[in-house]
């Protein structure tokens, strides 16, 4: 981020479909095909090396009479930031004269353009010091070739080169896109190995390793800074479709990646808060943010309501993994009139109505109330500030509530609702969002914080998000199969979303049901390695079958903030860690059937420095490094 490039594994840029370069969700380059001796080269291998960097391996025959075997390995570095390089080598046992052409174009579209295919024609392009360049209403972008090209044609913007390759020899062009009179992307996750690069982990499976690595440097490519505050940085929700801030989606996966360090945090909440909404009114306190469809059953629901109710929370538990005294006492206010938000806008009855006024009260919109409410009134009565009794309160009355009116019977035991109507009628559909009742959220000591439900209706719960309606064998879906409307391709009405599976396995293994948190974590970890351990957002929810793949959905974002921070999450939760660096303890509970084998997870950050814990494959849980003075709890 800012930057992406699109490409199949073939290596040629061909203008079709979303394939190009990209600066700030605008298409710089479309179109860059290479020709050497007047063909096409024959692609051999794709592969990413880095999460900005995709190299390509192609051949090429020059004539026809000399054999099956190929004389020349092309080879292209292609790099996010608008860099290409392309090397030709020689296996011929003669010198070789090879004319190379490179034609190139573009439409400077936007990205939302691009993807709904309306975009228009190529715009004509001109020589431009030693490549092309190109200009639209929209802006101006060119390309600089070194070497400079022998040749170039503007009418079809085609660079040329007349290139003597001796016997073993090579060649070498790099091509540069950029914005006119921009300099390079310099990515901000280049400067964040500190807290983020060092993390891995290591065990009898090796997926674990490949997918903590993988999370990892997704989330920091996908790191972005605030124009106006360079030294405060949050991720983007996801390339390529949307890769700017979403409020909601970079509180998720800022708390999920807490293991690694609370900068991203401390960077994504000092964000918003500039962001509140401040003042009188109905909204003072609110963290702005647009409706998401909420699938087939529900009208669309606020991001700006969860995010609201994110805010306190990802402060609260921040603060327990290490965020310092200072940042803490700084977002505080913010963090309070979130919290005042909430007890002016919920109902009556105690529900938070979503989208606020007049929407339903959606069922993990209480969860995500829930907890706001605990852990803000836990934050703010340790930091000697009023509003807890009130916040405790008015959770003892949600959960009262909850477990009456959302709560529905049936032959199997019963079910939590999607929804409570306006008119107090429930929605009685089970969906994936039900796992956000078993994210408490974390307390100090290492004690979670109490759940909407009670024990039975735990329990039935465990069951159900265990169950083959809507555990596809490749992770949770978001609504179960049985369910009218059920589409495995629904994003909330099927599709298998990353977030709320990482979401489920944690909170099953916290309250005790290893045997559906294993099950689960089973299958998303086999489906991470059908995608090269780069986890999407979603996939589709069919069920997994013997030697099947999940299903990609079309509208991914791959890599997905929420998805890379789940992978962190879905391996910290197997050793259960509980920090609470404001008292020096950090207490493990971990997974004791150990579903990954023994797993060594090291250089995460608990209290500001390097931790390191390892679990045996009898489920036991030993800590291998830790800051000074840090007490293991009990």
């Amino acid at each position: 981020m800012p930057a992406l490039a699109i490409s199949t594994d073939q290596g040629q840029l061909t203008g079709r479909g979303l394939e190009g370069f990209y600066r700030a969700g605008r298409r710089l380059l479309s179109r860059c095909e290479l020709r050497v001796a007047g063909r096409e080269p024959v692609a051999v291998q794709a592969r990413m090396l880095s999460a900005d960097r995709a190299r390509f391996v192609a051949t090429l025959r020059p004539s026809a009479d000399g054999g099956p075997d190929p004389d020349v390995i092309v080879e292209r570095t292609r790099y996010a930031d608008g860099t290409e390089r392309i090397i030709l080598r020689s296996a011929a046992a003669r010198p070789l004269r090879l004319p190379v052409e490179v034609s190139l174009g573009t439409d400077l579209a936007e990205l939302g353009a691009v993807a709904s295919g309306t975009t228009g024609p190529e715009l004509p392009a001109s020589v431009h010091d030693s490549g092309m360049r190109w200009s639209s209403p929209a802006g101006h972008c060119a390309v600089t070739a070194h070497p400079a090209p022998a040749d170039a044609l503007a009418s079809a913007g085609l660079l040329r080169w007349e290139v003597e390759l001796p016997p073993g020899g090579t060649w070498s062009l790099e091509l540069r896109v950029r914005p006119e009179g921009a300099g390079p992307v310099r990515a901000v996750g280049r400067g964040m190995s500190q807290s983020l690069a060092t993390a891995s982990a290591a065990g009898d499976d090796p997926r674990a390793r490949a997918l903590l690595d993988r999370s990892v440097e997704d989330l920091q490519a996908l790191l972005l800074r605030d124009p106006e505050h360079p030294t405060d940085v949050h991720l983007a929700a996801g390339a390529p479709w949307r890769c700017g801030l979403a409020p909601a989606e970079a509180l998720a996966a800022a708390r999920m990646a807490l293991p690694l360090g609370t900068r991203i945090a401390a960077g994504t909440l000092r964000t918003l808060a500039r962001r509140q909404l401040v003042g009188k009114g109905p909204r003072a306190g609110m963290i702005p943010g647009p409706l998401r469809n909420a699938g087939p059953h529900l009208p669309p629901g606020c991001t700006g309501v969860e995010a609201t109710l994110l805010f306190p929370a990802l402060l609260a538990e921040a603060w327990r993994w290490g965020l310092s005294a200072q940042e803490t006492e700084e977002l505080l206010p913010a963090a309070e009139r979130c919290l005042r938000w909430l007890l002016a806008a919920a109902d009556d009855g105690g529900s938070l109505p979503d989208p606020y006024p007049g929407g339903p009260a959606r069922c993990e919109t209480q969860a995500h109330a829930h907890r706001a409410a605990l852990l803000g009134a836990d934050l703010l009565e340790a930091h000697g500030r009023s509003g807890g009794t009130d916040l405790r309160q008015w959770a003892e009355r949600l959960r009262g509530t909850f477990r009456e009116e959302f709560w529905v019977e049936d032959r199997t035991g019963g079910r939590p609702a999607a929804a409570c109507l306006a008119d107090g009628r429930p929605v009685p559909l089970f969906t994936g969002g039900a796992a956000h009742l078993l994210d408490t959220g974390l307390l100090g000591s290492g004690v979670l914080a109490p759940g909407l439900l009670d024990k039975v209706q735990t329990e039935q719960l465990a069951r159900l998000l265990g169950g083959p309606a809507v555990d596809s064998g490749w992770g949770l879906r978001s609504l179960g199969v049985r369910e009218a409307a059920y589409n495995p391709f629904g994003h909330r009405a099927g599709a298998v979303r990353v977030h709320e599976t990482a979401v489920a396995v944690a909170g099953l293994a916290a309250a005790g049901y290893e045997k559906e948190a294993s099950a689960l974590l089973r299958g998303v970890m086999a489906a991470a390695e059908t995608f090269g351990h780069r986890l999407p957002e979603m996939y589709a929810g069919e069920q997994r079958t013997e030697g099947g793949a999940p299903l990609p959905h079309p509208a991914a974002c791959r890599p997905a903030a929420t998805a890379a921070a789940a992978g962190v999450q879905l391996l910290t939760a197997l050793a259960g860690i509980r920090p609470d660096a404001p008292s020096g303890t950090v207490t493990l509970r971990p997974v004791s059937s150990a579903p990954l084998g023994e797993l060594g997870l090291t250089a995460l950050r608990v209290a500001g420095a390097p931790f390191s814990v390892r679990v045996s494959r009898l489920g036991l849980a030993m800590v291998e490094e830790a800051a000074d003075g840090l007490q293991l709890g009990v």
